[in-house]
Protein backbone atom coordinates (compact mmCIF):
# COMPACT_ATOMS: atom_id res chain seq x y z
CA UNK A 1 0.00 0.00 0.00
CA UNK A 2 1.56 3.37 -0.83
CA UNK A 3 1.91 5.95 1.86
CA UNK A 4 -0.01 9.37 0.98
CA UNK A 5 1.99 12.58 1.42
CA UNK A 6 0.12 15.91 2.40
CA UNK A 7 1.98 18.69 0.55
CA UNK A 8 -0.58 21.31 2.27
CA UNK A 9 2.05 23.00 5.04
CA UNK A 10 5.11 23.69 2.33
CA UNK A 11 2.59 24.70 -0.50
CA UNK A 12 0.73 27.02 1.87
CA UNK A 13 4.57 28.03 3.60
CA UNK A 14 5.48 28.72 -0.41
CA UNK A 15 2.18 30.41 -1.09
CA UNK A 16 3.19 33.30 2.00
CA UNK A 17 6.58 33.37 0.56
CA UNK A 18 5.41 34.24 -3.03
CA UNK A 19 3.19 36.90 -2.02
CA UNK A 20 6.28 38.37 0.19
CA UNK A 21 8.44 38.86 -2.88
CA UNK A 22 8.60 42.78 -3.98
CA UNK A 23 9.28 43.39 -7.63
CA UNK A 24 12.64 44.78 -6.94
CA UNK A 25 13.69 41.45 -6.09
CA UNK A 26 12.87 39.74 -9.26
CA UNK A 27 16.77 39.92 -9.98
CA UNK A 28 18.22 38.84 -7.09
CA UNK A 29 19.96 35.92 -6.83
CA UNK A 30 19.53 32.79 -5.20
CA UNK A 31 20.67 29.69 -3.43
CA UNK A 32 20.90 28.00 -7.23
CA UNK A 33 23.90 29.64 -8.59
CA UNK A 34 21.67 30.09 -12.24
CA UNK A 35 18.74 31.07 -11.01
CA UNK A 36 17.14 34.91 -10.09
CA UNK A 37 14.74 35.00 -7.74
CA UNK A 38 12.13 35.34 -11.22
CA UNK A 39 13.42 31.75 -12.60
CA UNK A 40 12.30 30.19 -9.10
CA UNK A 41 9.24 31.72 -9.63
CA UNK A 42 8.81 30.67 -12.87
CA UNK A 43 10.18 27.52 -11.95
CA UNK A 44 7.42 27.05 -9.23
CA UNK A 45 4.93 28.11 -11.91
CA UNK A 46 5.83 25.56 -13.78
CA UNK A 47 6.30 22.80 -11.43
CA UNK A 48 3.09 23.34 -9.82
CA UNK A 49 1.28 22.83 -12.83
CA UNK A 50 3.12 20.15 -14.30
CA UNK A 51 2.72 17.68 -10.75
CA UNK A 52 -1.28 19.05 -10.25
CA UNK A 53 -1.92 17.41 -14.18
CA UNK A 54 0.71 14.18 -12.67
CA UNK A 55 -1.45 13.78 -10.23
CA UNK A 56 -4.76 14.22 -11.75
CA UNK A 57 -3.18 11.50 -14.80
CA UNK A 58 -3.64 14.73 -17.02
CA UNK A 59 -0.85 14.33 -19.43
CA UNK A 60 0.31 16.68 -21.69
CA UNK A 61 2.08 19.73 -22.55
CA UNK A 62 2.48 20.28 -18.80
CA UNK A 63 3.71 17.37 -17.84
CA UNK A 64 5.78 17.09 -20.80
CA UNK A 65 7.55 19.76 -20.65
CA UNK A 66 11.62 18.91 -20.45
CA UNK A 67 12.90 20.62 -16.98
CA UNK A 68 16.69 21.46 -19.15
CA UNK A 69 14.94 22.83 -22.01
CA UNK A 70 14.60 27.20 -21.80
CA UNK A 71 11.72 28.07 -19.74
CA UNK A 72 9.28 30.97 -20.99
CA UNK A 73 9.01 34.09 -19.04
CA UNK A 74 7.25 34.50 -15.67
CA UNK A 75 3.75 35.16 -16.59
CA UNK A 76 2.54 38.65 -15.38
CA UNK A 77 0.02 37.16 -13.06
CA UNK A 78 2.36 34.93 -10.93
CA UNK A 79 1.48 36.87 -7.75
CA UNK A 80 -2.09 35.02 -7.98
CA UNK A 81 -1.41 32.34 -10.21
CA UNK A 82 1.73 30.58 -8.12
CA UNK A 83 -1.02 30.49 -4.90
CA UNK A 84 -3.75 29.26 -6.64
CA UNK A 85 -1.48 26.62 -8.51
CA UNK A 86 0.24 25.61 -5.17
CA UNK A 87 -3.70 25.04 -3.89
CA UNK A 88 -4.67 22.96 -6.97
CA UNK A 89 -1.56 20.71 -6.71
CA UNK A 90 -2.64 20.08 -2.76
CA UNK A 91 -5.86 19.14 -3.72
CA UNK A 92 -4.66 16.80 -6.41
CA UNK A 93 -2.43 15.00 -4.40
CA UNK A 94 -4.88 14.32 -1.80
CA UNK A 95 -6.58 11.69 -3.85
CA UNK A 96 -5.51 8.31 -3.28
CA UNK A 97 -5.42 7.46 -7.02
CA UNK A 98 -3.20 9.74 -7.70
CA UNK A 99 -0.38 8.46 -5.64
CA UNK A 100 -1.10 4.80 -7.76
CA UNK A 101 0.11 3.89 -11.35
CA UNK A 102 2.13 5.67 -13.73
CA UNK A 103 2.32 9.18 -14.66
CA UNK A 104 4.48 11.79 -16.27
CA UNK A 105 6.44 14.95 -14.65
CA UNK A 106 9.32 16.48 -16.64
CA UNK A 107 8.97 14.32 -19.60
CA UNK A 108 9.64 11.57 -17.57
CA UNK A 109 7.14 8.19 -17.15
CA UNK A 110 7.72 7.34 -13.56
CA UNK A 111 5.19 5.66 -10.48
CA UNK A 112 2.75 8.17 -9.15
CA UNK A 113 3.68 8.24 -5.87
CA UNK A 114 7.68 9.18 -6.80
CA UNK A 115 5.91 11.66 -8.78
CA UNK A 116 4.31 13.09 -5.57
CA UNK A 117 7.52 12.71 -3.43
CA UNK A 118 9.74 14.48 -5.80
CA UNK A 119 6.73 17.11 -6.46
CA UNK A 120 6.95 17.95 -2.04
CA UNK A 121 10.77 18.05 -2.50
CA UNK A 122 10.33 20.55 -5.14
CA UNK A 123 8.28 22.77 -2.75
CA UNK A 124 10.27 22.34 0.01
CA UNK A 125 13.50 23.41 -1.71
CA UNK A 126 12.53 26.09 -3.93
CA UNK A 127 10.66 27.45 -0.97
CA UNK A 128 13.86 27.70 0.93
CA UNK A 129 15.89 29.10 -2.07
CA UNK A 130 12.70 31.65 -2.60
CA UNK A 131 12.92 32.20 1.29
CA UNK A 132 16.82 32.86 0.99
CA UNK A 133 16.95 34.90 -1.72
CA UNK A 134 13.91 37.29 -0.49
CA UNK A 135 14.92 37.50 3.05
CA UNK A 136 12.08 35.81 4.08
CA UNK A 137 11.75 33.16 7.01
CA UNK A 138 11.15 29.32 6.00
CA UNK A 139 9.87 26.63 8.19
CA UNK A 140 8.37 23.20 7.18
CA UNK A 141 6.82 20.32 9.34
CA UNK A 142 9.27 17.24 10.23
CA UNK A 143 7.28 14.98 8.59
CA UNK A 144 7.42 16.03 5.20
CA UNK A 145 11.00 16.94 5.55
CA UNK A 146 11.77 13.31 6.68
CA UNK A 147 10.18 12.55 3.42
CA UNK A 148 12.59 15.29 1.64
CA UNK A 149 15.31 13.54 3.05
CA UNK A 150 14.51 9.82 2.20
CA UNK A 151 14.08 11.28 -1.74
CA UNK A 152 17.23 12.91 -1.41
CA UNK A 153 19.70 10.31 0.36
CA UNK A 154 18.87 7.75 -2.36
CA UNK A 155 21.74 8.72 -4.35
CA UNK A 156 24.29 10.89 -2.99
CA UNK A 157 26.80 9.36 -5.44
CA UNK A 158 27.68 12.41 -7.86
CA UNK A 159 27.63 10.96 -11.12
CA UNK A 160 23.91 10.23 -10.57
CA UNK A 161 23.58 13.71 -9.83
CA UNK A 162 24.30 15.41 -13.06
CA UNK A 163 21.66 17.61 -13.76
CA UNK A 164 19.60 17.73 -11.06
CA UNK A 165 20.96 18.40 -7.73
CA UNK A 166 24.53 19.73 -7.02
CA UNK A 167 27.32 17.30 -5.18
CA UNK A 168 26.08 16.86 -1.41
CA UNK A 169 27.58 19.56 1.17
CA UNK A 170 28.31 17.93 4.76
CA UNK A 171 26.62 19.34 7.52
CA UNK A 172 26.50 17.96 11.43
CA UNK A 173 24.40 14.70 11.68
CA UNK A 174 22.37 16.44 14.21
CA UNK A 175 21.72 19.84 11.82
CA UNK A 176 18.09 20.86 11.59
CA UNK A 177 16.16 18.44 9.48
CA UNK A 178 15.99 21.45 7.39
CA UNK A 179 19.60 22.00 7.19
CA UNK A 180 19.94 18.37 6.28
CA UNK A 181 17.69 18.51 3.26
CA UNK A 182 19.34 21.48 2.32
CA UNK A 183 22.26 19.93 2.07
CA UNK A 184 21.83 16.69 0.64
CA UNK A 185 20.43 18.77 -2.09
CA UNK A 186 23.69 20.63 -2.67
CA UNK A 187 22.97 23.49 -1.00
CA UNK A 188 24.96 25.28 1.86
CA UNK A 189 22.34 25.80 4.50
CA UNK A 190 24.52 28.99 5.47
CA UNK A 191 23.79 30.74 2.30
CA UNK A 192 22.90 34.35 2.54
CA UNK A 193 21.78 37.08 -0.31
CA UNK A 194 24.81 39.57 -0.91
Amino acid sequence: MTVMVDLEGPARQVALLVDGVGDDQLSAPTPCESYAVRDILQHLDGLTAAFRDAATKTLGPTTQTDPSQPAPPLASDWRSRIPRQLEELVAAWRSPEAWEGMTQAGDVTLPAADAGRIALNEIILHGWDLARATGQEFTCDSASLEVSIALLSQSTDPADRQGTFGPVVEVAPDAPLLDRAVGLSGRRPDWKAG
